[in-house]
């Protein structure tokens, strides 16, 4: 499959030099797609709506999303797809969804390094992505797989791409420090019975059974250790938690594009 690009649901064959400008300043959503199903899609869908009302001024509608994304499966001609939907302004709103093959969740425990540092207006997912690059590059260079951030309190807040969430016992709990509210994360809350957020610090790593991180790719992707000033903490796989965030995520079914 070639990767492509979609503006307003029309594929793209030429850069449009005020897109590329546009492309600093603007929010989008990733999603996968298997047979035409998407985890979330109404989450996605008011992502994009409210992000576009904070960052423009006016929302997008679900059915203008849905439709260029029917569009993007089309052009494609396949259910099985990554696709990211980026909303820029350059004289209107526009919608610009890249469609690429299908990502298979990692399977490798990861191995976290700790720096102090919080993403700015945490809680939109916006284009401004370098610094989540840069720091995801000094923990491999460290030889560490990827970076957690943390405030300047301590608290634990997210890593690069993922959320995070930790195990006491069967009991899933996730930071309350400012953080994006993944998709994934919310559908896994979704169909838990009970998901306590509280205050998370580097000195209670310790305390937990296990820890997980999610994204779009990766539902449930176990850590391996987390290392921080003070040393590393360590975990071992836990199936009862592991067990929890299967159930839970079984009980919220796909949504059709």
């Amino acid at each position: 499959m070639i990767e492509s690009l979609l503006l307003n649901g029309v594929p793209l064959h030429t850069a449009d030099p005020g897109l590329l400008r546009a492309m600093s300043y603007g929010h989008f959503t990733s999603m996968q797609v298997r047979d035409g199903m998407v985890d979330g899609l109404d989450l996605h869908l008011d992502r994009l709506d409210r992000g576009s009302r904070e960052v423009f001024g006016q929302g997008v509608s679900a059915d203008r999303v849905r439709a260029d994304l029917r569009a993007a499966l089309d052009h494609a001609g396949s259910g099985d797809l990554s696709i990211r939907v980026d909303v820029v302004v350059t004289t209107d709103l526009q919608l610009l969804v890249r469609v690429g093959p299908p990502i298979e969740p990692t399977t490798r425990p990861q191995r976290l390094l700790a720096f102090q540092h919080q993403r700015a207006v945490p809680h939109l997912k916006h284009t401004g992505t370098f610094d989540l690059v840069y720091y995801a590059r000094q923990a491999e260079q460290h030889g560490y797989d990827d970076a957690i951030f943390h405030t300047a309190a301590g608290e634990v807040s997210e890593a690069s791409i993922w959320n995070i969430c930790f195990a006491d016992g069967t009991t899933i709990v996730f930071p309350d420090a400012p953080v994006l509210r993944g998709i994934r994360q919310q559908v896994l809350q979704r169909g838990l019975d009970t998901y306590p957020t509280t205050r998370i610090t580097l000195a209670d790593l310790p305390a937990y059974d296990a820890a997980y991180l999610t994204n779009s790719i990766d539902p449930a992707l176990p850590v391996g250790s987390i290392t921080t000033d003070a040393g590393t903490t360590t975990y071992d796989a836990h199936p009862p938690s592991a067990d929890v965030i299967a159930r839970a995520y079984a009980a919220v079914e796909p949504q059709a594009i």
